[in-house]
């Protein structure tokens, strides 16, 4: 066994263990101060519950990212660990988005502030070097100009961050798909040998799996429960849209070129970033604006045929997996063009699908 496979599991105990602590921590303090995610006529919860549990990702990661390092490299020896500009910029900004997080689930913040907070966060990195310079054939596209990356940059980041933050609407959506992610990104840059992110991935994971403990089996009349709040969503999503252009990035520095890296990156997001799309344009289609809340999101559809949370859940994280086990079949036998315009058609023909169940429960109940 690879003795860096020590690191990445050493990592997930430190943060899992470090959330099973803190996550309780965090439960108390928001009943001392009435922190509460308040039910509405949107929402689908019926009581009260706190709001703060994204608090402890961003700290649990970085804790057992330097536990693991320190720790092992005194047992199994030293481990490269290099700090370039591109880490330092992703320091600055996941603080950035991780703080407009925890104020905005504190005292709440406008839209516009923390779209700007996003964007300001995105823009760090392609200005310290790390961009999207290559689509890898998408419709007929291969280098691309850094006048160009760069904003296509920023636009994939604070979209991947938005999308996240945007289907957190049931119990464990929101952390089921980034641990989802998370994970198909760690076996991504294990294959690459980029052991340093397998660390850093595996220190987020560890403290989502306690966070999915206490968001999905705990019961609301246990005292138990908790929401992420934008402080987790916020932050999922970002460190999601970094691995996507870390990972996506042609750089014979870091990695050797694989002409799949687009498509895997791109492929681990699709559920989150095709329902937007499709939430935004069913809103343009009926004159209302854009970025007002309503209930058109995926997992809304999926309670409307009479589904359970539960069973919302499974369906929604059954649908990424099946589109990511299409994706690596396709990939064997044709372009990357083609596969996007097949998982289109597929997000399309599921939604017809269920908007036909939607129908028939309707009527039954009508």
């Amino acid at each position: 066994m690879n003795v860096y496979i020590y690191y990445v599991i050493f990592a997930f105990i430190i943060s899992l263990i470090s959330g099973a602590v803190l996550i309780p921590v965090i439960i108390k303090f928001c009943r001392k101060r009435k922190l509460y995610d308040l039910p509405d006529t949107r929402k689908v919860h019926r009581m009260m519950i706190p709001r703060l549990g994204g608090i402890a990702f961003l700290p649990s990661m970085l804790f057992a990212f330097i536990v693991s390092l320190f720790v092992l490299s005194r047992v199994l020896g030293g481990m490269e660990v290099t700090i370039g500009l591109w880490s330092c910029a992703f320091i600055v900004s996941i603080f950035i988005i991780y703080s407009v997080g925890v104020v905005d689930d504190l005292i709440g913040l406008g839209p516009k502030v923390k779209f700007l907070a996003q964007t300001l966060s995105a823009l760090l990195l392609p200005l310290s070097g790390l961009y999207i310079n290559n689509l890898y054939g998408f419709l007929g596209i291969w280098d691309v100009p850094f006048y160009i990356g760069a904003p296509l940059t920023v636009f994939v980041i604070v979209y991947i961050d938005n999308a996240l933050n945007l289907i957190d609407g049931i119990d464990g959506l929101a952390g089921g798909l980034a641990l989802m992610s998370l994970f198909g990104f760690l076996l991504c840059f294990m294959r690459e040998g980029v052991w340093t992110y397998c660390v850093l991935i595996s220190g987020l994971i560890g403290v989502l799996v306690a966070y999915l403990y206490f968001n999905i089996f705990c019961k609301p009349e246990s005292n138990r429960k908790i929401f992420m709040g934008d402080s987790g969503s916020l932050t999922l999503g970002f460190v999601l849209g970094f691995l996507f252009v870390k990972f996506a990035m042609d750089n014979s520095k870091v990695m050797t070129y694989r002409s799949d890296s687009l498509l895997l990156s791109y492929t681990l997001l699709i559920v989150p970033c095709f329902d937007v799309v499709r939430v935004m344009l069913s809103r343009l289609w009926v004159g209302q604006p854009l970025f007002k809340a309503d209930k058109r999101h995926i997992h809304h559809k999926l309670l409307r045929c009479g589904l359970s949370q539960h069973c919302a859940l499974a369906s929604i994280l059954g649908l990424q997996l099946a589109f990511v086990v299409l994706n690596v079949v396709l990939y064997q036998y044709m372009a990357i063009t083609y596969i996007v315009a097949i998982d289109i058609l597929a997000f399309v023909l599921f939604n017809i699908v269920v908007n036909n169940f939607i129908k028939r429960a309707e009527a039954v109940r009508g």
